[in-house]
């Protein structure tokens, strides 16, 4: 009894011993990188981001909300994001169960018949009177693996990593949905309007066109002026059927992105009646921990590294399994519900070392701790390529606005420059040479102000994404 006594007081310490241990690996952390505090060219210190909007009140416009929801509701690289939660979550429910104890039921049957000449063959025919012995067993059988070095706990962190970044990269898919949503609309809406350019500069050509005919019959032209502005109105009217092209094309990237067959695209905004603010608060850099979901999934990975290399560590250190067998057990499987005759139990501690693998541990513990630091290194660059996009989209801003500002008084100035040289060539003063290129001047400077405008719309849904927002 004394003797028992002290085994349990022995494994008792062992096992208290190994309980402190078991903390074997220490975790690298996102602290130890170093990362910017400021955006560049960031004006305001408001701590409030825009990323805080959801995309219904970021993008205000009946059509183009309509478009974006129906986009999340049926674009398919959405339903595969959906999916892998799906199958990521069922590994974790598994993983969760990685330290419940293991239980079998088996049912044994041996047959023995040793030689004549062994131990064994003269034992039985001695004591027995019989040349083969049979052994059948029934019952259940349990064992389990203490998790002493915390392997079994960092498997769970593994795989709770694991889905917590396919939740992640759905919210990654959303916002890249609600980007390229919104940028092909107002792709369509620049579109609309350069082609409702073109065909007013078709127009426009044609009244000039029939002024100079008219002069030419009256012998004030040569026939070269004539044929000048029929060439200015065919470059005009050949912009008309490859903005239907672009607006085609651009229905059909739309539809398809919303999971359905390519058809037109419902809208009744024009590029006119779009507001753009001057100006959208971004916040500071630190938020984009916890709004960016490409530097939370890189964060996740630097955890599932921390996890794997505390599994390649553990698996250096002995392994400790209890298992436990009952049931019934006989020669005969007809006396098997000979009770409590056949009734057996026994109980095994093992503790299982590895030797001449050590060196093959090592070099994988290594390798996790490399990639363990590549992690890090890699969480580094995507946060650094986060605050390089926000800082980008906010000198966009400001540029193209500027931009926007001369090519606006530039068409202004263009279009008065048509109404002073058709004048001026109606009273015979200017040349058809300078109504020529005053209307080839305007629809080029027309074309040019509905691209910048769409450039600083895309410019403020580049900030939206790059801030954060759009997945909420």
């Amino acid at each position: 009894m004394k003797n028992q006594k002290k085994i349990k007081l022995a494994l008792t310490l062992l096992g208290l011993q190994l309980f402190l241990a078991c903390k074997i690996s220490k975790d690298l952390s996102i602290e130890s990188a170093s990362l910017p505090t400021t955006f560049r060219d960031n004006t305001t210190e408001d701590s409030i981001s825009v990323a805080q909007m959801p995309w219904q009140s970021f993008f205000h416009y009946a059509d183009l909300n309509t478009l974006i929801s129906e986009a999340l509701a049926h674009n398919n690289d959405m339903q595969m994001a959906i999916k892998n939660i799906e199958s990521s979550a069922l590994a974790l429910r598994q993983a969760k169960l990685g330290n419940i104890p293991n239980l079998s039921f088996q049912i044994n049957g041996l047959t023995n018949r040793p030689s004549d000449n062994s131990l064994n063959g003269l034992t039985l025919d001695k004591f027995l009177q019989t040349k083969h012995i049979e052994d059948y067993t029934l019952g259940p059988v349990l064992s389990w693996e203490a998790d002493l070095w915390g392997k079994i706990k960092n498997q769970k962190a593994l795989a709770l990593a694991s889905y917590l970044q396919t939740q992640e990269a759905k919210k990654a898919v959303q916002t890249r949905i609600v980007s390229d949503i919104s940028k092909g609309f107002y792709n369509l809406l620049m579109l609309d309007a350069q082609l409702a350019i073109a065909k007013r500069n078709v127009q426009l050509t044609d009244s000039t066109l029939i002024i100079m005919k008219l002069q030419f019959n009256s012998g004030q032209i040569t026939s070269l002026a004539i044929e000048q502005a029929q060439a200015q109105k065919l470059s005009a009217e050949k912009l008309i059927p490859k903005f239907e092209q672009d607006i085609s094309i651009q229905e059909n990237a739309i539809s398809v992105l919303s999971g359905r067959s390519p058809s037109l695209i419902i809208r009744t905004l024009n590029l006119e009646t779009i507001n753009i603010p001057d100006s959208l608060s971004v916040g500071i850099p630190s938020e984009l921990l916890t709004r960016r979901p490409d530097i939370k999934i890189s964060e996740l990975a630097l955890s599932s590294a921390n996890a794997n290399s505390a599994i390649a560590k553990a698996a250096m250190y002995p392994s400790f399994i209890l298992t436990a067998q009952g049931g019934l057990d006989a020669f005969k499987a007809s006396n098997w519900f000979n009770i409590p005759g056949s009734l057996f139990v026994t109980a095994l501690g093992s503790m299982t070392q590895p030797m001449f693998q050590q060196r093959k541990f090592r070099t994988q513990y290594e390798i996790s701790l490399v990639k363990r630091q590549q992690s890090l290194i890699q969480f580094q660059q995507s946060f650094l390529i986060a605050v390089g996009e926000v800082s980008n989209a906010l000198v966009k801003m400001d540029k193209l606005k500027q931009q926007q500002r001369f090519i606006f008084d530039r068409t202004e100035a263009l279009r008065q420059a048509i109404q002073n040289s058709k004048m001026l060539f109606g009273n015979g003063i200017a040349n058809y040479l300078e109504v020529i290129t005053a209307q080839s001047n305007v629809l080029q400077s027309e074309l040019e102000l509905a691209a910048i405008k769409k450039d600083r719309l895309d410019a403020n849904v580049d900030l939206y994404r790059s801030v954060g927002g759009g997945w909420n």
